[in-house]
């Protein structure tokens, strides 16, 4: 079974605004692959979530992803908080709506076929390839 890393990003001019999202993909024997995207009005978060759910889409065999994200809001939504949000039928503790549930409906629904690792890195770091997301994702919309 194929293993690849995964760098996703998203970007907001404004909040909500203009967006952009971002992933690029390092196969082990080093190819790279770039995707980007924008959407006219949105939220950080929601490109966030975009983005990766747009590079797990991309696979269609079942694989191993290591996936690695500046942002700990998707971090922490799809490996802690989405099991109580689930039992607790999509809302949070405090009896209100997720924010932004379609997506994280989505994202978990493009998991369940593949292997998954999540990662957080620290943004605007010299992670070459975090740094690189991020710029494309700005790209996307135009910064």
């Amino acid at each position: 079974m194929e293993t690849v890393d995964i760098y996703t990003d998203g970007s907001c001019l404004g909040n909500p605004g203009p967006g952009g999202w971002s992933f690029i993909i390092r196969y082990k024997n080093g190819k790279i692959k770039e995707s980007s995207g924008s959407k006219k009005n949105t939220t950080n978060n929601r490109m966030e979530l975009i983005a990766a759910i747009e590079a797990i889409k991309y696979f269609k065999k079942k694989t191993k992803i290591n996936i690695y994200t500046d942002s700990k809001y998707l971090e922490n939504g799809i490996t802690i908080w989405i099991k109580k949000w689930k039992i607790n039928n999509w809302k949070t503790s405090n009896k209100k709506d997720v924010k932004n549930s379609d997506l994280w409906k989505l994202l978990e629904n493009e998991t369940k076929n593949h292997f998954i690792k999540w990662s957080w890195v620290k943004a605007h770091n010299d992670d070459t390839l975090n740094e690189k997301a991020d710029k494309l994702a700005k790209k996307a919309i135009g910064i």
